[in-house]
């Protein structure tokens, strides 16, 4: 599986406090190397698909072809309204 990201997601990523972009990077690696890796819970909600950046920040993308592009990161609160939205 490939991954890019669109402007509108790292745009969120550098609001990110500091330790959380940190983490954020190394998830991605981790997802890179083993997308079902139990720590990322790495799953379809909705039209989403969803990551685990920390138990307080998520990632969402969708899937074009073998590539998910992300689109958005953020906090868990907001993770749960913009997926309520849908």
């Amino acid at each position: 599986m490939k991954s890019k990201a669109t402007g509108k997601f790292w745009a969120g990523y550098r609001q990110l406090p500091v330790e959380v972009r940190k983490i954020a990077a190394k998830q991605h690696r981790l997802w890179l190397k083993d997308p079902s890796h139990p720590s990322l819970k790495f799953k379809k909600v909705q039209d989403f698909w969803s990551c685990r950046v920390t138990d307080s920040f998520r990632a969402l993308g969708v899937m074009d072809g073998d590539t998910v592009v992300w689109f958005w990161i953020g906090s868990h609160s907001e993770y749960e309204r913009l997926i309520k939205r849908r």
